[in-house]
C-alpha cells in the first residue's frame, strides 16, 4: 500500500456573489488553480504523468459537459487524461480528494490532481416546464441545487 502525499496547493482567491470574479467561469477558475499547481509541483501539464484529474462540483447547470475534463485541457493536460466530475453538495471538493487517497492507497494511481470549483455569481436560473407548451416561474439554480 502506498500512503498518499499532498505534493502542491492552489486554490484562487475567495470571490463575493458578483464580485471581482464574476468574469469567470467556475470552469476557468479551476483551470486557474490547476496550472498554479502543476507549476508549484514542478509538473508539465503536458507530460503524461497526471493519472486523472477528479474536480467536484455543485452548481454544474450551463457550465457545459463534462466539467472536470473542461478544468484539464483549460491547464494544458493532454486530452488523453482520465477525468472524473463529482457533485456531492458541500463535500465535491472533499470526496475528489478522499477518492484520489483510495486510489493512490489502492495501487491504482500515483499521479492525482484532485480539488473543486464553483461560481455562485454565474450560476444561472431556469423554468420547469409545467404544462405541454407551458413553463413555470423561474427559479435559481444557486437555491435550487446548491443551497435548498
Amino acid at each position: 500500500m502506498t500512503d498518499p502525499v499532498i505534493c502542491a496547493v492552489a486554490r484562487t482567491p475567495v470571490g463575493k456573489f458578483r464580485g471581482a470574479l464574476r468574469n469567470y467561469t467556475a470552469t476557468e477558475l479551476g483551470s486557474l488553480a490547476v496550472t498554479e499547481l502543476l507549476e508549484r509541483a514542478g509538473i508539465s501539464a503536458n507530460s503524461g504523468i497526471v493519472d486523472e484529474v477528479l474536480f467536484g462540483q455543485v452548481l454544474q447547470a450551463g457550465e457545459g459537459q463534462a466539467p472536470a475534463r473542461q478544468v484539464a485541457l483549460g491547464a494544458g493536460l493532454p486530452n488523453s487524461t482520465p477525468c472524473t466530475t463529482i457533485n456531492k453538495v458541500c463535500g465535491s471538493s472533499l470526496k475528489a480528494v478522499m477518492i484520489a487517497a483510495s486510489a493512490i492507497r489502492a495501487g491504482e494511481y500515483e499521479v492525482v490532481i484532485a480539488g473543486g470549483m464553483e461560481s455562485m455569481t454565474n450560476s444561472p436560473h431556469f423554468a420547469q416546464q409545467t404544462g405541454r407548451n407551458e413553463y413555470g416561474e423561474m427559479k435559481s439554480v444557486l437555491i435550487h441545487d446548491g443551497l435548498w
